[in-house]
């Protein structure tokens, strides 16, 4: 018996190099479904962040089943959803948005991905002190996931002290007072110094934005260091973090267990996570290669 086919899409600013598409209909076709993932590029379309609520209703219209929204539209993209999940609604952020019964829900795969990735790859991790730089959507996102995973308390450091304090307040409403701070990074020599590790969710690493984070001294190695950024798999950070002998998460995972939890909501099938983080593996150093 045919299997229904699924309609899909990303919306999102410079999305062209997004593997998304890639992972989730490789891993369709292993499982003999028919699923069709399309770019919707609010720079191609020549329409500004705001228009995501335009573009929502006529992919429900078109009878896509459901959407990945990504930077900037994440928090923009909420007033015009009919539900929430409680972690999309404690974060303020969606990234992946169910059509079920005309009706639009939002949810956050961005958390239970990055918890997915540490889980695997450092799970015997200290979690006492955590020290996050970025306060950002992908900082708030992983904040909230370290957090769940245990973390006592979670110091966030951002270039702009308001935004990490804005996101130290809202980590505290969710998970209690007293979870979460804010510093500045000048404060950045003593709380390393002290720290069990660091999550790095800020761009700097990125293909388009190399280099490292923090000064290197500032590393030693009792400290473990996550990271977001997938393109490239091997950040500066990652590398000199290990040259250390630091234990390290590159940001891979978290990109494959948040597209395998929105694969699982699109389709109500099970995805083979391990398998699409090695498609993504191999994806992310095609790309690498190429660039």
């Amino acid at each position: 018996m045919p299997h229904r086919s699924y309609l899909v899409g990303l919306i999102g600013s410079g999305i062209g190099p997004s593997l998304s598409p890639a992972l989730h209909e490789r891993e369709a076709g292993r499982q003999g479904l028919r699923l069709v993932y399309r770019r919707i590029d609010i720079d191609t379309l020549g329409v500004p962040p705001e228009a995501v609520g335009d573009l929502l209703r006529a992919a429900r219209d078109l009878g896509f089943d459901g959407l990945n929204i990504t930077h900037p539209c994440k928090q923009l993209v909420i007033e015009h959803l009919d539900a929430l999940t409680p972690q999309a609604e404690a974060l303020g952020a969606v990234n992946t948005v169910v059509f079920e019964d005309g009706r639009a829900v939002g949810h956050n795969t961005d958390v239970t991905g990055f918890a997915a990735s540490f889980a695997r790859g450092l799970p015997d991790a200290p979690l006492e002190r955590v020290v996050q730089l970025g306060a950002g959507g992908a900082g708030a996102a992983v904040a909230h996931a370290t957090l769940t995973l245990g973390a006592e308390r979670v110091t966030v450091v951002d270039a702009l002290p308001e935004r990490a304090a804005a996101l130290a307040g809202s980590l505290n409403r969710a998970f209690g007072e007293g979870r979460a701070a804010a510093a500045p990074p000048e404060r950045r020599t003593e709380l390393l110094a002290q720290a069990d590790g660091i999550v790095h969710a800020t761009p700097t690493g990125m293909a388009a934005h190399p280099g490292l984070p923090l000064p290197a001294e500032l590393l030693h190695s009792g400290l473990w260091v996550a990271e977001v950024v997938y393109r490239p798999l091997e950040t500066e950070l990652l590398r000199t973090a290990r040259a250390l002998g630091c234990a390290t998460l590159d940001g891979g995972g978290m990109a494959a267990f948040q597209a395998a939890d929105a694969f699982r909501l699109f389709t109500g099938r099970e995805p083979d996570a391990a398998r699409m983080l090695a498609d993504l593996t191999e994806l992310a150093g095609a790309v690498g290669a190429s660039n």
